[in-house]
């Protein structure tokens, strides 16, 4: 964690003024809350910097132990799956969709049909890695059972991958909310992750990698959080929101805890669950009373809370509080099985 703050905060300062000097600017959609139509200009992008610093710890940190241990780097290493799920949801729909926003001033993006052939084509390898390596048996939380989900474990992580990435992105819409959550989220992953691993020797931990990755993501989301705590000096990006969210869930399958998602990214996930009760009943009443109504003030939830005039900081807080208590339930679910 240490090691990737510092990354952050040495690499930041430079980063910024190359941003700025390029205009790589966020695009700051019109029917958003008003009060953030101040943060035109904004530098984005600043995902990038937690994503190398993240990476750049856990890999050197795992080839220095492997070579000490004796370790292969062939698909038996969680590092390299890992870092597929991460970089590749970073790479094929998050930085060309902040590229798109921010230096083609075209506030769409990507098209939604692009961004669902990358998600599908990364959720599908990924989740066949899995099947093939791990087997379609999931950890089932308090208790020591499995669920085995056999030929319906594909389809249903491929959804999962898609969902979590995407919730992740809705998330980031407050200054310092992603970051914030991040945090406190990959500490708990990467406690269950450790305690999954004792008993092993470091020459045959499979958990290893996938903890030094959790540490050191949560240890850039610190770093970061020195710029992007509001007001923002700069903003994720897609870049971001899209390798976190590829971490969460492939942290989460890789060790079979995908049901941990639940407790551990709850506020990622009522960031999609509130847009889509939002669509749908807008959808539903226009179609009975032939005008849209809401259930919410504005979604995703964070905004609803802005407009009921909670402070941005107020907003983090809580939700940083919430996901604590809740990834202290998920270590603890942990122990009926370990």
């Amino acid at each position: 964690m240490v090691c990737a703050v510092a990354v952050v905060l040495l690499v930041m300062p430079r980063f910024l003024p190359f941003l700025k000097k390029l205009k790589f600017g966020q695009t700051i959609y019109d029917l958003g809350p008003q009060a953030h139509l101040a943060k035109q200009g904004t530098p984005n992008m600043g995902g990038i910097v937690t994503a190398l610093a993240t990476v750049l710890v856990t890999v050197v940190i795992t080839v220095i132990v492997g070579i000490k241990h004796g370790w292969t780097f062939g698909l038996n290493n969680s590092l390299w799956p890992l870092l597929f799920i991460t970089v590749g949801c970073m790479a094929l729909f998050g930085f060309p969709d902040d590229y798109i926003k921010d230096v083609k001033k075209d506030h769409e993006g990507l098209k939604p049909k692009q961004k669902l052939i990358g998600q599908m084509f990364i959720g599908l390898a990924f989740s066949f890695f899995c099947y093939q390596k791990l087997g379609s048996d999931v950890i089932i939380p308090f208790t020591s059972l499995t669920w085995d989900l056999g030929i319906f474990y594909i389809p249903i992580m491929t959804v999962l991958v898609m969902f979590i990435t995407n919730s992740a992105n809705l998330q980031d819409g407050v200054d310092g909310l992603l970051s914030s959550v991040t945090v406190v989220g990959m500490i708990a992953f990467g406690l269950i992750v450790l305690f999954m691993t004792v008993g092993e020797t470091l020459a045959e931990a499979w958990g290893l990698p996938i903890a030094l990755l959790c540490f050191a993501l949560a240890g850039a989301s610190i770093g970061f959080l020195r710029y992007n705590r509001h007001p923002a000096k700069i903003f994720m990006g897609d870049t971001g929101s899209m390798f976190i969210g590829g971490a969460m869930v492939g942290v989460a399958m890789l060790t079979r805890t995908q049901f941990l998602l639940i407790l551990i990214s709850f506020t990622c996930i009522m960031s999609s669950v509130s847009v889509m009760m939002q669509t749908t009943y807008f959808k539903y009443t226009k179609k009975k009373y032939g005008q849209g109504r809401r259930i919410f003030k504005m979604s995703p939830l964070h905004h609803h809370f802005e407009l009921c005039g909670m402070k941005e900081n107020q907003i983090v807080l809580m939700y940083a509080a919430v996901t604590l208590v809740l990834s202290v339930i998920a270590v603890v679910s942990m122990g009926a099985y370990y």
